[in-house]
């Protein structure tokens, strides 16, 4: 399934599909094992490259692993207090060896099902 196109064809009524990163600006979740909520802003780094970018050293890096699901609960650009639930998978966590980012790796997220 292409991560940039809309989650569920029914609720746009659009005649061009947005990018989820038009409908939603941050993600939120939790992870076994750990007591906290984390919050990451959404990024379009390239056609297919919905991400969150995540500093090294992070418990999140130490306990998430590519192919993992997460249910992450998506913010709304259009309404801030409006959120969706929607299972999410990791698909590659890649280390940022320099320039801005150094010392951050970006977390690659695919769309799977809406809740």
């Amino acid at each position: 399934m292409n991560n940039q196109k809309m989650v569920n064809k029914q609720d746009e009524r659009r005649g061009e599909q947005r990018k989820i990163t038009d409908l939603y600006y941050s993600v939120e979740f939790s992870i076994k094992g750990l007591e906290y909520f984390y919050q990451f802003k959404l990024r379009d780094i390239s056609q297919n490259g919905l991400c969150i970018m995540v500093k090294e050293g992070s418990p999140v890096l130490q306990n998430i692993k590519v192919d993992n699901l997460l249910d992450m609960k998506y913010y709304s650009v259009e309404t801030p207090d409006k959120t969706d639930k929607i299972i999410t998978k990791v698909k590659h966590i890649t280390k940022h060896a320099q320039g801005r980012f150094q010392g951050h790796s970006l977390v690659g997220l695919e769309i799977l099902k809406k809740e």
